[in-house]
């Protein structure tokens, strides 16, 4: 029986990666939130951590879930952000270095400032524009320093989930009580469903090699696409939409305008790639109808 810490346990990701948790492995959930086996433990606290590894322990590996995801709260609150975004990465990723364990930490496609023309690579150059960036970035270079040889970082994107609040949750409440939306359809992306990424994480931790990874659905689209096809998808036609600028919806922290990631080193560890978005979400609504 492999035992494996998987941190932001009730959160959107790390619930349904207890859920799908391979044959074979006892996950221990840690999280700020009550209700998982470990709560309350602050990651960023090198004595806490000792001590949830030896209570908890020993452990086969860790996917590092939990984080500081306000993306405009980060702009006024860095300091708390680097704190839980950075300095947590630090300090699991020597208790994991200590231990000879892997680790598997969540990044963010953040971390690119959004002026390129095709989808980023794991190699490509980092820039990011917003605080919530540049502290998940600090992350990355944290855990890598301290356990280099143990550390797969999986950079993700515009997640929704079974549980948790997320643009298509939001998007289909809205439309219940408004005749009308306007959603910004100059930034692209690649919507990518927890169903689909929690099997990911764990093939990675199981079989990945030290590094980067990017991991997303297939396909891109803007927020006002993802918008017009859940309301499609979920059988809500009353609602007029409409396309509008990021201008128009201005933001305290800036956003990359294109952040597609190019996730084929992890379809060549896995076999296949991720779920196409549009399909990914048809998939989500039939199981979990909003």
């Amino acid at each position: 029986m492999r035992r494996v810490l998987v941190t932001g346990a009730a959160g959107m990701l790390g619930s349904e990666l207890v859920l799908q948790a391979p044959q074979g492995t006892e996950c221990v959930g840690t999280d700020l939130a009550p209700g998982v086996r470990a709560s309350g433990v602050d990651l960023a606290d090198g004595a806490a951590l000792e001590r949830l590894f030896t209570e908890h322990g020993p452990f086969d590996g860790v996917i590092h879930c939990a984080a500081f995801t306000a993306v405009d709260l980060a702009e006024e609150r860095e300091a708390d952000a680097l704190r839980i975004n950075g300095e947590a990465c630090r300090v699991l990723a020597r208790a994991s270095s200590r231990a000879a364990i892997p680790l598997v930490l969540l990044s963010t496609d953040f971390v690119f400032d959004g002026l390129g023309k095709r989808p980023y690579r794991e190699d490509d150059p980092t820039a990011p524009l917003s605080a919530y960036g540049r502290t998940k970035l600090a992350g990355e270079h944290a855990a890598l320093a301290e356990h280099a040889k143990g550390t797969r970082i999986v950079r993700t994107q515009w997640l929704y989930g079974p549980r948790g609040k997320h643009f298509p949750g939001t998007i289909h409440g809205l439309a219940q009580t408004r005749p009308e939306l306007k959603v910004v359809d100059d930034q692209v992306g690649s919507p990518t469903t927890t169903l689909e990424l929690a099997p990911a994480l764990w093939d990675v931790l199981a079989r990945g090699e030290a590094g980067i990874y990017h991991a997303a659905c297939e396909g891109s689209c803007s927020w006002f696409e993802l918008a017009r096809a859940t309301l499609e998808l979920s059988g809500l036609v009353g609602t007029k939409i409409t396309p509008c600028s990021t201008a128009e919806f201005p933001r305290p922290a800036r956003r990359p305008a294109y952040s597609v990631l190019d996730c084929s080193k992890l379809a060549r560890l896995r076999g296949r790639a991720l779920l196409p978005w549009r399909a990914a979400l048809a998939a989500f609504l039939e199981r979990h109808p909003l």
